[in-house]
């Protein structure tokens, strides 16, 4: 192999599996039929699968078609078709950034809950106690057991944008938790096993029906 060749798929299945794992999440899974009811039903379809064949499908494509030929990074690959489309390479990776940084916040919560659910009562589940013992939190009686778990105890927010709360050690080893995974995925390169190729696909499937 020469020094600059990249490592390529064992197979055009692993291939396509893993384009599948990267797009699939349980965000199309179960937020997409929840948006299809807010926004008309069945007729939210029509111009969703318009905009798919139109514009969501070639640029798909197009994305896949340039990765496979140039066999570069994003910003390589813009670069190589004209000098003048490096900003764009440049703005996808600076997007893809954004994304991980949020998603991995997301995945710190659910490590978080996950955690906190190996109790016989969930704490969500109901209001905790005041300091004397005689009554719930009214901040939680006026919101929902729910609402107090999640905004209180998991995100402790503060009652103003301008005021700085301090580090939330619980929800920091979380995140670090998350970061270390994500890691230990990717330390080895992009090239995973076929077996995790094949699980990751249907994992949101499977995470549904646990539920």
């Amino acid at each position: 192999m020469a020094k600059d060749a990249r490592p390529m798929w064992e197979n055009p299945i692993q291939f396509v599996l893993a384009c599948v794992s990267y797009a699939v999440g349980l965000g199309n899974v179960w937020r997409f039929p929840y948006l299809c009811q807010m926004h008309g039903g069945g007729g939210f379809l029509i111009p969703y699968l318009i905009m798919l064949v139109l514009e969501g499908i070639p640029l798909f494509y197009m994305e896949l078609a340039i990765g496979q030929r140039m066999r570069l990074g994003s910003i390589g690959a813009w670069s190589a078709i004209s000098p003048y489309l490096g900003g764009v390479g440049i703005a996808s990776v600076m997007t893809s950034i954004f994304l991980c940084l949020y998603y991995n916040v997301i995945n710190a919560w659910a490590f978080w809950y996950l955690f906190h659910s190996f109790q016989s009562v969930l704490p969500w589940a109901e209001c905790p106690l005041n300091d004397n013992h005689t009554g719930y939190l009214e901040e939680c009686v006026v919101a929902t057991p729910t609402q107090y778990f999640f905004y209180r105890e998991t995100l402790n927010i503060n009652s103003s944008i301008n005021e700085n709360g301090g580090i939330h050690m619980g929800q920091a080893l979380c995140l670090l938790l998350a970061w270390m995974i994500v890691y230990l995925c990717i330390v080895r390169g992009s090239s995973p096993p076929e077996r995790w190729c094949i699980s990751q696909p249907l994992s949101p499937t499977w995470s549904l029906s646990s539920i």
